[in-house]
């Protein structure tokens, strides 16, 4: 019989505190516990994330959370084999309260550490709930990243194509800061555009039909700016929003099919899997355009659980459990990455003058 593994994975890179335990016994994964605290009442005032106020609520949380996380799984903490850590991306002061106390964890129990890229674990997150095989096409959609990458193996990302300005998940929040919905607003939105006409308004697309699959909201967002003088009444909110949710879903529908030509064109043999994770995954909308999309064009599409989708610490104790069977480790001065991206070869395409 195979011996189990039991992994701890530590997530805090930026405002969800969370604790995990996973184990694999005979090639099946199991979660045994994925608690996650969020700041939701925190930073609500602000409209937003404030770095330090979201690292202070880490440090008073993050022991409680795991122990926590700890007696749900049932297990005794000198039964874990591994410690996985997020190390990046994310917010710096965040970053390095959960690694601190990750490597303390690791170094107490004299187990392996093992560093874990946030993205990597978004990126295998459906490993956790369907039968995930490598390779497959990503399409990775979050509060701060957007990106369509060709995913060969764990550790071996291809970018095929990212957000030249905002990410996905910022540009609903910042639509919604507009519109006057209160932080966190993204999800709010689908609520909004439940209500609403969808084509009330008409809102640009921008390089629908250039540069490949790469993807651009910030002119959305300014022509969203423009249309809030016209907002008059609750009912205006909700046709906005369900505008916007409209021009979104059609955006991410033709940047899909093109991100298929280019994942395609590489190797016809490639396995036509259509991965969908991060936190904007979740959306009901996108979700639904995504499979239509995909049946259309024989793509098999998989996507997290719902509750895997946001920022937790099962997806990062995943990574941590496939590493330790590669026996990739790590050593415990090992340091935060704030910008770690999954193709460390790929370009910075942000910011003015960017050729697309």
């Amino acid at each position: 019989m195979n011996k189990k593994i039991t992994i701890l994975g530590i997530e805090s890179s930026c405002d969800e505190t969370a604790a995990s335990i996973i184990q694999e016994e005979n090639g099946k994964i199991k979660i045994l516990s994925n608690i996650v605290s969020s700041q939701f009442d925190i930073h609500k005032e602000f409209g937003g994330v404030v770095p330090e106020l979201a690292a202070r609520a880490h440090v008073e949380k993050i022991d409680l959370i795991t122990e926590k996380a700890i007696s749900e799984s049932k297990i005794n903490l000198s039964d874990i084999d591994a410690v996985a850590t997020t190390a990046g991306p994310g917010l710096i002061v965040c970053l390095t309260v959960g690694l601190n106390f990750g490597k303390t964890i690791a170094a107490s129990l004299d187990k392996p550490f093992i560093a874990v890229n946030h993205l990597e674990g978004h990126a295998i997150s459906p490993m956790l709930n369907t039968d995930l095989k490598f390779p497959y096409l990503l399409l990775l959609i979050s509060g701060g990243h957007t990106q369509y990458l060709s995913v060969e193996d764990l550790g071996k990302y291809k970018r095929l194509g990212t957000t030249i300005d905002d990410a996905l998940g910022e540009a609903y929040d910042k639509t919604a800061k507009i519109i006057g919905i209160e932080f966190p607003g993204g999800p709010k939105i689908e609520k909004y555009a439940e209500k609403g006409d969808k084509n009330k308004f008409e809102l640009p697309k921008p390089i629908l039909n250039k540069g490949g699959c790469n993807v651009s909201f910030a002119g959305l967002k300014t022509a969203i700016l423009r249309v809030q003088s016209k907002i008059k009444t609750e009912q205006d909110k909700f046709d906005l929003a369900a505008s916007f949710q409209k021009t979104i879903e059609e955006i991410l529908v033709e940047k899909t099919k093109k991100a298929f030509e280019i994942y395609l064109s590489e190797n016809k043999n490639l396995r036509k899997t259509f991965v969908v994770a991060g936190g904007v995954a979740a959306n009901k909308g996108i979700k639904e355009k995504l499979l239509e999309v995909c049946e259309k064009n024989k793509f098999e599409c998989l996507f997290p659980d719902i509750s895997l989708c946001s920022d937790n610490a099962a997806m990062i104790a995943l990574v941590g459990l496939e590493k330790y069977k590669k026996k990739i480790f790590n050593k415990l001065n090992y340091n935060v990455n704030p910008r770690w991206q999954l193709d460390e070869t790929a370009k910075f395409l942000k910011g003015a003058g960017v050729k697309i």
